[in-house]
């Protein structure tokens, strides 16, 4: 496995265990780099340890290739003002890499709070040391909103807000998660929020906007 560039300057390096858990030092690394890329700390730096081909899965979205999964992780800092880590635990040392995480969102502009509980599932190539997919299971709760179906382009959509009381079907909605119409729908979101989110073209830009 090749190793990990040392200037990736990952926030996230206090890694908690569940007991019995031992990671190795490049799994910390990219554990760490994925709980930066859901606090809304993305950087081309942290993206480099994804391959090229790899894929970003949750309810609202499946992202495969870096065009499509890059703007889903900057397009956090277009959406909310506030991402809080609430809990992490790193259940399973294995590939996948599996962990618990909870975190909390504040929506900008409109101050819609909202917690997840997730599984994550982190799976990498052992003879690259790529990420190859991340599995992102929101576990146990629907939110008391419409909220967890809409796409980011939706959210910072003002006229979408406009009609938020009209929602609660598109709520109900989500009990079909594995049917035909919403994964079509998880396909467009992955079109569409690249043609939303911007992604910096080289490491300057990137810095500029404070991801590195």
């Amino acid at each position: 496995m090749s190793s990990a560039p040392s200037d990736l300057n990952i926030e996230n390096t206090n890694i908690r265990t569940a007991t019995g858990v031992s990671l190795e030092e490049y799994q910390k690394t990219l554990v760490g780099s994925v709980l930066d890329l859901f606090a809304g700390r993305p950087s081309l730096k942290k993206l480099q340890l994804w391959d090229d081909d790899g894929t970003f899965e949750d309810p609202i979205t499946k992202a495969v290739g870096r065009k499509q999964y890059e703007p889903q992780w900057y397009g956090l800092q277009a959406a909310f003002s506030e991402i809080e880590r609430l809990h992490h635990e790193v259940t399973s040392a294995g590939n996948p890499i599996a962990m618990d995480l909870r975190t909390r969102y504040v929506v900008k502009g409109i101050n819609k709070e909202q917690t997840i509980d997730s599984k994550i599932n982190i799976f990498y190539d052992k003879a690259t040391g790529k990420i190859t997919k991340v599995e992102d299971k929101w576990d146990g709760k629907l939110p008391d909103s419409s909220f967890q179906n809409v796409s980011i382009d939706q959210i910072i959509n003002p006229w979408w807000w406009a009609h938020y009381a009209e929602s609660w079907g598109f709520w109900a909605w989500s009990f079909t998660w594995n049917t035909w119409w919403w994964q079509a729908f998880r396909k467009i979101n992955a079109v569409s929020v690249p043609k939303m989110v911007g992604v910096p073209k080289n490491d300057e830009e990137d810095a500029a906007r404070g991801n590195q």
